[in-house]
């Protein structure tokens, strides 16, 4: 069966999109990185799109973050469980939810490992031998990248319609929220309270190339490491409600968060 044209609205797809991205960098920074900070007994202090600045550092501070979001993915995933007759806007929310997180939280170990730059070199400084840390925190990075890839194709097929299923399909579903998030994120680091240099280096790393794997992964539908089940048209209709609710966040997230919030 043909997907009819128009069955997934884009607008609507974008507007998710950007709600999920939104959220996901707040479970990042803000209860990740910013509740690690409250529960070993520090302050906040500025909270932006790209960092969160407590009044101590530690290990745990450094490493929540990403402990959140892998978190955050494992919940989303066990939500789409109990979601198989909830609407459709709300199924695709949770897997781009689940998916964004899963591979922030292996992009992580990667980018830390290879670059040692960012939170879990931190995390790793000052324990010997340094090179066996990165070493061990890469090979971490690959496996769990590579997991939440097949994890997230596997929770992607009941989404599909029949063309779909062709090599490379079903873009619309994933290379449209991998811009729309990488956009976003680039967009409000240039506004960060910190340096430029957390544009390319955090806000364009974690969006782009954290969630690279969503431009890639559909090259490997239908194959044994997402193999092909029976699907119906998936339906993602225009819906003005998602549409406003995205324009009001991405407004507030660039605006507000961009610049970053500072506590007292």
């Amino acid at each position: 069966m043909e997907r009819v044209s128009g069955e997934r609205d884009v607008a609507t797809i974008i507007a998710i999109a950007l709600i999920a991205s939104v959220l996901g960098n707040l479970l990042h920074e803000g209860v990740g990185h910013g509740g690690a900070c409250l529960l070993t007994g520090g302050h906040a202090r500025v909270l932006s799109t790209v960092h969160f600045e407590c009044s101590q550092d530690s290990r745990f501070i450094s490493a929540g973050g990403t402990l959140v979001n892998g978190i955050a993915g494992f919940l989303c995933w066990v939500a789409l469980r109990f979601a198989n007759q909830a609407h459709g806007r709300l199924r695709y929310f949770l897997w781009l939810l689940m998916t964004g997180n899963l591979l922030s939280a292996g992009g992580y170990f990667m980018f830390s490992g290879i670059g040692n730059f960012g939170d879990w070199a931190d995390v790793i400084r000052g324990l010997s031998p340094p090179w066996l840390w990165r070493v061990g925190l890469t090979l971490l990075g690959v496996v769990s990248y590579l997991s939440a890839v097949w994890l997230a194709l596997r929770e992607l097929r009941p989404f599909l319609a029949e063309r779909d299923w062709r090599r490379g399909g079903a873009k619309d579903l994933t290379i449209i929220p991998y811009i729309t998030g990488g956009v976003l994120s680039t967009v409000a680091g240039i506004l960060n309270p910190v340096s430029w240099i957390l544009v390319p280096l955090s806000a364009a790393a974690a969006s782009f190339g954290g969630s690279s794997g969503m431009a890639w992964m559909t090259q490997y539908l239908g194959t044994r490491f997402a193999p092909r089940i029976p699907t119906e048209p998936f339906k993602l209709q225009r819906s003005r409600a998602w549409i406003i609710a995205a324009l009001v966040v991405a407004a507030l997230f660039i605006g507000v968060l961009g610049p970053g919030i500072r506590f007292l």
